[in-house]
């Protein structure tokens, strides 16, 4: 569907977005940027049958963070960039009404990293690693490393990664709890497939709520917590993917999820 620096196809339900720069190994330049933003876009249509998206990077590495070739001069103002276009689509992605897998394929660096982190669910390649590179160009970590970090390996270990900025192998990734799976690289895309497909024919809606509750945990109390999950329980209680649910059990037979 789309074929450019970004690379977008939509079949079976799975939405396969490719970051497609692998002669920069994937650094997020402008052209990339837009066809992204034109991916996300093709993704968020209910006509195009998107219902779980997979995020990949062609070539050798998954991203390795933003093309710095296109930086304009010593005078710009670092932050634009995140303001006007990072910051709003790593929002998007969190709004997102459907599960997203990353399958980082290789490195995963700045930037790139933050993306990954987005997903819900993280599946790696033996091989690859995970980078914050900021401090190593005299920057910061931005892409909302800052927040999921330590919510996910501990105020220590974020701080190590994000002031030595060495490389954290995908063992050691996983063994700490920041990503999910470590697959043989051979196996990595068709792991990552299979998985996708599998929530593909899951309940979406369930999903998106899901998503969305869990996000808000993050600076919720448990009681505005308990208010939340009571909130979307109700919404997914009316949901035909619900009742499907439950006729499928009495039935004693896999449920048949349209999404719906």
């Amino acid at each position: 569907m789309i074929d450019g620096k970004a690379r977008l196809l939509i079949e079976g339900g799975v939405a396969l977005l490719s970051f497609n720069d692998p002669a920069t190994l994937n650094a997020i330049g402008t052209a990339m940027r837009r066809d992204l933003g034109a991916a996300l876009d093709a993704i968020a249509d209910p006509g195009n049958g998107a219902r779980c998206l997979l995020l990949t990077g062609e070539g050798r590495a998954f991203c390795s963070g933003a093309n710095l070739t296109e930086k304009d001069g010593d005078d710009r103002d670092a932050g634009d960039a995140l303001r006007s276009w990072y910051n709003p689509t790593l929002t998007r992605l969190r709004d997102l009404p459907m599960p997203i897998i990353a399958a980082v394929n290789g490195p995963a660096a700045g930037i790139g990293m933050s993306f990954a982190l987005s997903a819900d669910l993280i599946l790696a390649a033996r091989s690859a690693y995970f980078l914050q590179a900021f401090t190593r160009i005299g920057l910061v970590p931005d892409g909302g490393a800052t927040y999921m970090l330590p919510r996910r390996i501990g105020m220590a270990r974020a701080m190590e990664l994000s002031m030595l900025a060495e490389r954290l192998p995908a063992e050691t990734a996983l063994a700490w709890g920041l990503i999910n799976r470590v697959v043989d690289d051979g196996a990595l895309p068709a792991e990552a497939r299979a998985l996708a497909i599998r929530l593909a024919a899951g309940p979406t809606r369930a999903y998106a709520l899901l998503r969305q509750i869990y996000w808000r945990s993050l600076g919720n109390s448990h009681e505005g917590q308990l208010a939340a999950e009571a909130d979307a329980q109700t919404e997914a209680g009316r949901t035909a993917d619900f009742k499907e649910g439950v006729r499928a059990f009495i039935e004693k037979r896999p449920a048949r999820f349209t999404g719906h």
